[in-house]
């Protein structure tokens, strides 16, 4: 994710980093070279002059632009949702930790509270890898143990697996909760919220925006971007390049932005910061137990937290 402050309108028009514009720099310097023989050609293909005029690319560009903004509202949605997935699975993991702290009785075992707040802890981490699809292994054998770690290698759905094993902490008959059904009832509460979390998070990344639409909104924007200079040359002349770029900029980038967005627990630049939400919660819950927290993830590159 790319987390900057707010530039002035002038240093706006050259921000860099957090562009889609570094990665859209091959597409645009294909147009400007098709643009640019165009203008040459004088709107010539092979001796044949191609009857276009700036009638119907009006039309059809208003068109494309509807579409587009439609695409990146749904793409948006989904980013939306996964923020506020993580956020209450933050707001729900601080909730169990301080009931759990306030409301077990005074003869609860030290090390019963410091492994339920490990497994916790591990149970963000197994989330995050789960939905990026990279190895726990490091996070969970540091939290839960190596022999715990290996147990749930050989399962497919760690986050759910860590979980039951926090409800069995609080729920065994000579576990951490030894108090009334009221006050297991208001813990689990807490768990089932963290599992209404993890539901959403795998409806978020195992529905992804349907493929024929991404194909057909990929092929539209850029078949309307090369024909562009053939519509455009007799108009606009030697001028042709630079608006072509320039129109093409705009369809081009809220197209990969789109794409970014769309799958929001990703690596990409415009994805969400799991590592730092997931350092966030770790430290929060340390820090509610009264134990020493790690420092705050740093940016990998300059404003980009992953």
């Amino acid at each position: 994710m790319i987390v900057r402050p707010m530039q002035s309108w002038f240093r706006m028009l050259f921000v860099w980093n957090g562009s889609v514009l570094q990665t859209i720099i091959p597409q645009l310097i294909v147009i400007g070279i098709l643009s640019s023989l165009a203008v040459l050609t004088h709107g010539r293909v092979l001796g044949e002059k191609i009857p276009l005029s700036t009638v119907p690319f009006t039309l059809f560009g208003l068109t494309l632009a509807i579409f587009l903004a439609f695409r990146n509202n749904a793409s948006y949605a989904r980013f939306t949702e996964g923020r506020q997935l993580w956020g209450n699975l933050l707001i729900s993991s601080r909730t169990l930790m301080s009931q759990i702290l306030c409301y077990l009785p005074d003869s609860a075992d030290e090390a019963g509270r410091v492994r339920v707040a490990n497994t916790l802890i591990a149970f963000t981490y197994a989330l995050k890898h789960q939905l990026r699809g990279t190895d726990a292994s490091a996070d969970l054998a540091r939290l839960i143990g190596k022999q715990r770690t290996e147990e749930l290698g050989r399962k497919y759905y760690k986050p759910v697996a860590i979980l039951n094993d926090l409800r069995s902490q609080l729920a065994a008959p000579n576990g951490v909760v030894q108090e009334t059904d009221m006050t297991r009832w208001m813990l689990d509460k807490q768990i089932n919220e963290l599992e209404r979390s993890v539901g959403g998070c795998e409806r978020i990344a195992s529905t992804p925006i349907p493929f024929a639409y991404s194909v057909l909104l990929h092929r539209t924007a850029y078949a309307y971007c090369m024909l562009l200079p053939f519509g455009l040359v007799d108009s606009t002349g030697i001028f042709t390049p630079l608006i072509c770029v320039f129109i093409s900029y705009t369809f081009i980038a809220l197209e990969a932005i789109a794409k970014e967005v769309a799958e929001p627990f990703g690596l990409a630049p415009n994805a969400l910061a799991l590592d730092a939400i997931t350092r966030t919660i770790e430290r929060s819950i340390l820090e509610l137990c009264g134990r020493e927290i790690p420092e705050e993830i740093t940016p990998v590159r300059p404003y980009q937290y992953t």
